[in-house]
C-alpha cells in the first residue's frame, strides 16, 4: 500500500503568489528580520559569553560579589532578565512595525481572495 503526497499545487490559491511579490511583504519580512537576525546574534552571543566564562575563568565567575552570592549567579539570573527583557522588546516592535503591515495584508488577501475565503484553504 502507497500513500501519496496530496497534490500541492491543487490547494495553492494564486493570491499568495501576488501577495508574496508585494512590496508591502518583502518590507514585512526585511523588517522582521532586521529585528530577529541582529537579537539572536546579540542574545547568543551573550550565552556563548556565560558558557565561556564559566568554563575557562572559573576564578572569575567564583567571585563572591554579596554574601554566597557570586559573578557567576549574576550571570545566570541576568539571562533570564535579557530572555523576558527580548521577548519584550520584540512585542513592542511588532505591534509598531510589523503588525500594521500584516494587518495591510491580511486585507489584500480579503479583497483578492474574497471576504468569505477561509484562511489557508481554497
Amino acid at each position: 500500500m502507497t500513500i501519496e503526497a496530496p497534490d500541492q499545487a491543487a490547494r495553492h490559491d494564486p493570491v499568495y503568489d501576488r501577495l508574496h511579490e508585494s512590496s508591502e511583504y518583502t518590507e514585512l519580512r526585511k523588517r522582521y528580520r532586521g529585528f530577529v537576525i541582529p537579537a539572536t546574534a546579540a542574545f547568543l552571543a551573550w550565552y556563548l559569553l556565560y558558557v565561556i566564562m564559566s568554563n575557562w575563568a572559573g576564578g572569575f565567575m567564583a567571585t563572591k560579589l554579596v554574601g554566597n552570592i557570586n559573578v557567576a549567579l549574576v550571570f545566570g539570573l541576568l539571562q533570564f532578565v535579557t530572555t523576558f527583557g527580548l521577548a519584550w522588546m520584540y512585542s513592542r516592535y511588532s505591534n509598531a512595525r510589523l503588525d500594521p503591515l500584516a494587518r495591510s495584508l491580511e486585507q489584500s488577501y480579503r479583497d483578492q481572495a474574497g471576504t468569505d475565503a477561509k484562511r489557508g484553504q481554497a
